[in-house]
């Protein structure tokens, strides 16, 4: 169709010359954008070419003139962009844009175009380093006998330190913060939320992510995306988590039986990434990793502590009552009473609530950590 509409012609430049072409309109003040050589080429000039060898590529010829190509003129494409606002983009100031190469294989431009359009796509939401491609890409949709979709051009991300992301350093690839422990629903939040009028908080899911997102709330200039926020975000997420969502996940670190809901309930307020909660599952069924070094005073202290321990049967409020008997037979209270006892249970000096992990422990796995 664009061949026939005379809107696609074949180039025979190589790129040594393109870029000598380039170099030559500089100097003389020029834009360095392609003159359209190819359309004053003769039929000799064609078969010389091609009896040496040479193929073309294909360049669309951008509606920027009046009559003469050769003459461009001024010819501005408008839209109203639903982050930017009112968008201009003049074609006089673009070269034709090559849709096929050599070989005859297309560039992104005219496939992108061609699919928007088969699949009926409404709106193209992507970052605002696509504004000039926006004006060629609307030029073609009308070419092609087709309606544009809305347009939207959100900023751009940079590092925390103001630097662009690089794709090579792959510092933040979607992999390497999902081997970092990062949920999807952390990235997905700060990636949608920064940069925009909204608060950057952790969206449990898409849908409501999805109806916190307004286009026209995003700032023009770039946003900082800073790993650490992903963290904070991370441990939010997971401190809400409901069991049914976490379960299979579970499942694989080796969580299941009767008390898995009430583990998971115990330890989410304390995780940074999921897979930590294998750590806690292990501590409680097979106790500390490391054993505490106490000293002569706290050795005694626990003995005693762990004389005290109330008899079975145990329910939510066995951790107060022990304590109470604690405190009342030695006198300790605050950090001075807790924390020995946290360290002889778990081998952490923090951590989920005792209260908490004392019933999954139960008695006997309670004494068992008796130094």
């Amino acid at each position: 169709k664009l061949k026939a509409a005379r809107l696609l012609y074949a180039c025979y430049e190589t790129p040594e010359e393109l870029d000598l072409r380039r170099k030559v309109r500089r100097t003389r003040g020029l834009p360095p954008v392609y003159g359209r050589e190819a359309l004053t080429l003769t039929p000799e000039q064609i078969a010389e070419y091609q009896s040496d060898g040479r193929r073309p590529h294909w360049r669309f010829l951008l509606p920027n003139f009046t009559s003469d190509p050769l003459q461009p003129e001024r010819t501005e494409v408008h839209w109203n962009d639903l982050v930017r606002g009112e968008a201009t983009v003049d074609l006089a100031s673009l070269s034709d844009p090559v849709l096929m190469r050599e070989d005859g294989t297309y560039l992104y431009t005219l496939p992108s175009v061609l699919d928007d359009i088969e699949m009926g796509i409404s709106h193209v939401i992507r970052g605002d380093d696509h504004v000039t491609n926006t004006g060629v890409q609307i030029a073609l949709f009308q070419a092609m006998g087709a309606e544009p979709p809305v347009f939207g051009h959100h900023n751009l991300l940079t590092t925390a330190s103001g630097e662009g992301l690089s794709k090579r350093s792959g510092a933040l690839s979607i992999e390497s913060l999902r081997e970092t422990g990062i949920e999807p629903m952390a990235v997905a939040s700060l990636a949608v939320l920064v940069g925009t009028s909204e608060n950057v908080v952790a969206v449990p899911d898409m849908t409501e992510l999805a109806r916190r997102f307004d286009p026209a709330a995003t700032s023009k200039s770039a946003a900082k995306f800073d790993p650490d926020e992903l963290f904070v975000l991370n441990r939010t997420l997971l401190h809400h988590m409901p069991f049914s969502e976490a379960r299979d996940r579970l499942i694989v670190l080796g969580i299941s039986g009767e008390q898995a809901e009430p583990f998971w309930l115990a330890v989410r307020g304390n995780l940074d990434r999921l897979a930590d909660a294998g750590i806690w599952w292990r501590t409680l069924r097979n106790g500390p990793q490391e054993q505490p070094d106490f000293s002569d005073v706290d050795r005694d202290f626990l003995r005693q502590a762990f004389d005290l321990l109330p008899e079975d049967p145990w329910n939510g409020s066995v951790w107060k009552e022990w304590t109470g008997r604690i405190r009342e037979a030695t006198g300790r209270k605050g950090k001075a009473l807790f924390m020995p006892l946290r360290l002889a249970l778990t081998g952490q000096p923090s951590g989920p609530e005792l209260a908490d992990l004392l019933p999954l422990l139960g008695r006997e796995g309670t004494l068992a950590r008796r130094p």
